[in-house]
């Protein structure tokens, strides 16, 4: 790989975003229509440009994190730190940052687009410069709560009729066995997951113990959201493996979380460890231990979905992630193609960076604020 002069960025721009959602999203959480978001635009001195997508909510619901959060802590702390100084390397973003406590969603705005931009100016994919070696990659598909199990199973249906190799369906307290075992009776061979996201707690422990009976590949977050201590004495009471996703924010609480067995498997989520470099410590450190790692996902549009893509091409993801295709969210993506699905397989682009093209008149036909900042 050819050596690249360090990356100046000259100047950023913050497109924040409203998108409409095809459907309601329901969890144990609350209820999503419409996908608030900031895709900043990172462009150096030779007028290329890398982008990076916000997964925040509106409001501090899956982390304290929001979207106005976001753009604060990228105005007001780390974008006069990214203008510091020139950048030999994405991962040196980890150590410029670490002054700010917290925030990863923030920071891993401007760190997948250094990324992409340095992927684009040594002329080679995104998923290439991370290591990645796969061509394609198998993904499944997320439905949230459903009204009713008839319903669920018509959207289970509608997914395995579009080739998803693998289904999660959401749960929580009123809503898990009647579910799993609609779905488990209909599809005996389906491999299926539930997703609490932090609906329970110990005191659930034995109703959460039915749900071994439906051989799961996984049950994920069923307890508290920064808890990694009562996940261990769960686990140890079930045979069905727990996935951690909430509770991991870096690659610490993943080696705490392996250590005392609060899980044995672990969610990666871009946003929420802080970005592609400390995504690639999480996966190596669970490939020496041996634990299967997945891409979750914060549903996101084209620009969040191409960086999944190319974190999961690394070889500890060996199971399905959720980035679905475009269309399964969307009625229009912003970036061109937009993200397609056959067979539960995604095409790894070979373009440089994230590979696909940002569609500017679909991002301005959503951009509700728009904020150019200048390195002076």
């Amino acid at each position: 790989m050819v050596p690249i002069s360090p990356i100046t960025i000259r100047q950023v721009v913050l497109h924040r975003l409203v998108m409409r959602l095809k459907a309601p999203f329901a969890t144990a959480f609350g209820t999503i229509e419409n996908k608030e978001f900031i895709i900043a635009e990172l462009i150096d001195e030779e007028g290329c440009s890398g982008f990076g997508e916000s997964v925040s909510l509106p409001g501090p619901i899956y982390s304290e994190e929001t979207v106005t959060t976001n753009e604060h802590m990228l105005r007001d702390f780390l974008l006069p730190l990214l203008f510091q100084a020139p950048i030999g390397h994405p991962d040196e973003l980890r150590t410029r940052f670490s002054p700010i406590r917290r925030n990863p969603m923030a920071k891993s705005i401007l760190d997948c687009a250094v990324w992409d931009l340095y992927a684009k100016r040594l002329g080679i994919p995104l998923a290439t410069a991370l290591g990645g070696r796969r061509k394609t990659i198998e993904v499944g598909v997320s439905i949230g709560i459903q009204p009713s199990a008839e319903a669920l199973l018509a959207k289970v249906k509608e997914s395995l009729i579009e080739g998803y190799k693998r289904v999660k369906i959401k749960i929580r307290p009123g809503w898990d066995v009647e579910p799993v075992q609609a779905v488990r009776e209909r599809y005996p061979l389906l491999p299926l997951m539930a997703d609490a996201n932090s609906a329970y707690t110990l005191e659930d422990m034995e109703q959460l113990k039915k749900l071994d009976e439906y051989e799961l590949m996984m049950i994920e977050q069923p307890l508290g959201y920064d808890d990694i201590v009562d996940h261990a004495r769960l686990q140890a009471a079930m045979r069905t493996p727990i996935c951690l996703d909430e509770s991991i924010h870096s690659l610490d609480d993943a080696r705490k979380a392996v250590e005392l067995g609060s899980c044995r498997i672990i969610n990666i989520k871009l946003g929420r460890v802080g970005g592609l470099s400390e995504s690639i410590r999480i996966h190596d450190y669970c490939k020496r231990q041996g634990v299967p790692v997945w891409c979750g996902g914060m549903l996101e549009a084209g620009v969040g979905r191409a960086h999944n893509i190319a974190l999961t091409t690394l070889s500890q993801f060996i199971l399905p992630g959720d980035t679905a295709a475009s269309s399964r969210y969307w009625e229009k993506d912003i970036i061109a193609p937009e993200v397609t699905v056959k067979d539960g397989v995604i095409e790894v682009p070979d373009r440089p960076g994230i590979g696909f093209d940002l569609d500017r008149k679909a991002l301005e036909s959503f951009t509700v604020q728009r904020l150019v900042i200048e390195n002076i």
